[in-house]
């Protein structure tokens, strides 16, 4: 659930599974001290290439002032003669991790959320993560496991597990979706890219072949959703950083005021605006960041003449164009 896409070394390898691989390679050498770089490679299913590259960086790793005494030690020459790894000065890493209650708390808060996005078959780590962590918190002075809950609405239970295996198995997705904004359900083929947890809800970022941009779609909307036999295509996106909340996810997208009258003013409590400004006749003036077009269309749709876009000039033209082409029809139903 990274914040943006994770980019490939020039060794092929994503930085992402490096630092996962890295983490757990340094507890694996402190227990079998002198085993041989091909078994280590085996144990972790990577080449011992990929093997010998994590150890040049984990030869530049330690604690905070990087003298020689702070850097992980591993015998390179006997790696390179031998072929056999010996690494210390990393007792430090098998100490017992001790949490403050803030620490454990934020731990215990982000695997519940976690939890709510994933399919049942995937919960077992979760689940005694959890465990662990909350007998713990429960026990000590603080007792922070049960000082807050959390609330997510991930989907159903096949949504989720179908999303979870497409992400594993790198497979194109065919879904049914309701787009709540434009009151409509489309068909689309997608290539799934991460999927997060904002404000209580999980979603799913992809590749949107029906837009050609990615999206990302709110897994409780999701109606339909397969698997396809089609792995997902190599893809140079940058995923917005949502870690602050849609609003500064938006911060780059075109600025849209409109004037909205007093029957209209629920808008500036129900979407994210830069500034809101009250007028004399009850109404207001706002002003949004606009990234979907046919999103601003469907909300002036829906307000009629509640709402007039006063700049930019064009911004309201597509709104006005499907209105006048609705009451065409309608003149010519009625004759």
């Amino acid at each position: 659930m990274s914040p943006e896409k994770t980019e490939k070394s020039a060794t092929g390898q994503t930085a992402q599974a490096q630092v996962r691989r890295l983490l757990s390679l340094i507890p694996y050498l402190r227990q079998h001290d002198g085993a041989s770089i091909a078994d280590v490679a085996e144990a972790f299913g990577v080449p011992p290439k990929r093997i010998r590259e994590d150890l040049n960086v984990l030869w530049m790793c330690g604690l905070p002032g990087l003298s020689p005494g702070d850097l992980i030690d591993i015998d390179m020459d006997a790696v390179d003669g031998e072929g056999v790894i010996h690494l210390s000065n990393a007792d430090y890493l098998t100490r017992p991790l001790r949490l403050s209650a803030d620490e454990a708390l934020a731990l215990i808060l982000a695997l519940r959320t976690l939890r709510g996005v994933t399919a049942t078959g995937d919960r077992d780590a979760i689940d005694r993560a959890l465990a662990k962590l909350e007998s713990v918190a429960a026990e000590g002075p603080d007792r922070v496991a049960g000082q807050a809950e959390v609330a997510v609405t991930g989907g159903g239970e096949d949504t989720r597990a179908t999303v979870t295996e497409a992400l594993r198995r790198g497979k194109r997705l065919e879904l049914t979706y309701d787009v709540a904004s434009r009151a409509e359900t489309t068909h689309r083929f997608v290539d799934p890219l991460r999927v997060f947890v904002l404000e209580g809800y999980g979603y799913l970022d992809a590749l949107c072949y029906l837009a050609n941009a990615v999206r990302s779609f709110r897994l409780d909307r999701i109606a339909s959703i397969r698997i396809t036999d089609t792995d997902v295509a190599e893809h140079q996106v940058q995923l917005r950083d949502v870690t602050k909340g849609w609003f500064d996810a938006l911060k780059d997208a075109p600025l849209v005021t409109l004037a909205l009258d007093r029957a209209a003013a629920w808008v500036a409590e129900y979407y994210p605006m830069e500034s809101v400004t009250p007028a004399d006749d009850g109404g207001l003036t706002v002003t949004t960041r606009v990234s979907d077009p046919a999103w601003l269309r469907g909300l002036l749709l829906r307000l009629g003449g509640g709402a007039q876009v006063l700049s930019p000039e064009d911004a309201g033209d597509s709104a006005a164009d499907a209105a006048s082409e609705a009451l065409d029809q309608y003149a010519a139903l009625a004759g």
